[in-house]
């Protein structure tokens, strides 16, 4: 028989892969759209101009249900428990991406990807609470850095199999892709049968304590003072992902590039990017033991490689590629950001910020592409310089909110807030 310590082993490496599988899956269909969006609202009748906009609300509409699922998913994470959140999101957001395969008109495409985005929401925040609550202070963030690093290569996945599936059919390529991943996510489903509940969140339940409040983060003011900063650390990694990578195309053709570069190419190139930069971030926070000093220094090398970007992304095609994958890896401290919010809260909140606060940061991004859209519409401002300028302030307030976040490296998260 096994030893009670192998046992634990097994379980813990066991509930680490399926973590990393499935923000994997969530990952490749959360990507998605950013490949499909030109193809699919061509196929739509959409094209021009007006697939700017469209493509905008259809983003916007993702986003905001990926901020209200963060809310509703993360509760439930903390009163119910962190398993039946990994199933339940997973189950909605496959549904959605396998209805996203048939839609006829762009209100249809609306509505399912706002049903994507809600139960996307759930699926990071309940691995990354999980995995942190089953390993010990010193390996908590290795487990977190396999989760969020196998899990954004799913993004490398998303920009082959879209970009493909384009190529091949670029009518019905793009609902082909949508089918796999809804299908990918109900296979990963049977999975999950064998993961086990966390051991702090089965002790929590025995307490006489308030579970998943929302209440509880906006008072007392120290506490939502504190969830805000952890958001707003994790801000600038998500104007890249709204405007950098989406509107990739728009911003190449305005940088010069004949032919632009596409949605499918970019994505593939950044991620392969954003996943080096988690590997490198993860490690690199456990070697010095500090998780801050690595976050400012990635959003230092950010502003460098988005400066670069857009000032000389416009000489080639393979520059602009290779400076975009380099802007990837300085966006690489999402499992820093994902961590720190796991360690900033405690055992009957944990959940709800570590499933709100990433799709906070991501909803964040419908302002920012409301304000970059302001921006550039009618030729406002050059694209470029509207972009870098907007870049710069949001990195900016990711560096202010990091200085007033506290250093969590080595804390027990074995405590409950009161």
């Amino acid at each position: 028989m096994l030893d009670e310590s192998s046992r634990s082993r097994r379980v813990i490496i066991f509930a680490v892969a399926v973590a990393a599988l499935g923000y994997f899956v969530d990952i490749y269909d959360l990507v998605l759209f950013a490949i499909l969006r030109v193809p699919s609202l061509k196929s739509l009748g959409v094209v021009g101009d007006e697939a700017v906009s469209q493509g905008a609300m259809l983003l916007n509409a993702q986003l905001i249900g990926m901020v209200l699922g963060g809310v509703a998913w993360g509760v439930l994470g903390d009163k119910r428990g962190r398993l039946n959140v990994l199933f339940g999101s997973i189950v909605v957001y496959s549904l959605a991406n396998l209805l996203n395969a048939f839609v006829t008109n762009v209100p249809q495409y609306a509505v399912l990807r706002f049903i994507a985005g809600f139960g996307l929401a759930g699926e990071l925040g309940a691995g990354i609470t999980l995995v942190s609550e089953l390993l010990d202070t010193k390996r908590r963030g290795i487990g977190t850095t396999i989760v969020a690093t196998v899990g954004l290569s799913g993004a490398v996945a998303a920009g082959v199999v879209g970009g493909k599936l384009v190529a091949w059919d670029p009518d019905t390529g793009w609902r082909v892709a949508y089918a796999i991943g809804g299908a990918m996510g109900l296979v990963l489903l049977a999975l999950r049968v064998g993961v086990l509940e966390s051991g702090l969140f089965s002790n929590v339940k025995a307490v006489d304590v308030l579970r998943g409040d929302v209440r509880m983060l906006i008072w007392p003011p120290e506490r939502l003072a504190r969830f805000l900063l952890v958001i707003l650390v994790g801000m600038p990694i998500w104007f890249a992902g709204g405007i950098l990578f989406v509107f990739s195309s728009d911003i190449g053709a305005a940088l010069g590039l004949d032919p632009a570069p596409t949605g499918g190419a970019t994505i593939v190139w950044a991620y392969i990017g954003v996943v080096v930069g988690d590997l490198c971030s993860g490690l690199l926070s456990q070697l010095v033991r500090r998780r801050r000093a690595v976050i400012a220094l990635f959003l230092l090398m950010y502003a460098v490689a988005m400066f670069l970007l857009l000032t000389y992304g416009g000489a080639s095609l393979t520059t602009y590629y290779a400076l975009m994958c380099l802007l990837g890896a300085t966006t690489g401290y999402w499992v820093l950001f994902v961590t720190v919010a796991s360690e900033q809260f405690g055992t009957n909140l944990r959940a709800t910020v570590t499933t709100s606060a990433p799709n906070f940061v991501r909803g964040s991004a419908t302002i920012v592409v409301w304000i970059w859209l302001l921006l550039t519409r009618d030729a406002k401002f050059a694209i470029p310089g509207a972009t870098l300028g907007l870049g710069l302030a949001c990195i900016a307030i990711g560096f202010i909110a990091l200085a007033f976040l506290r250093e969590t490296f080595y804390r027990d998260l074995d405590y409950l807030e009161r």
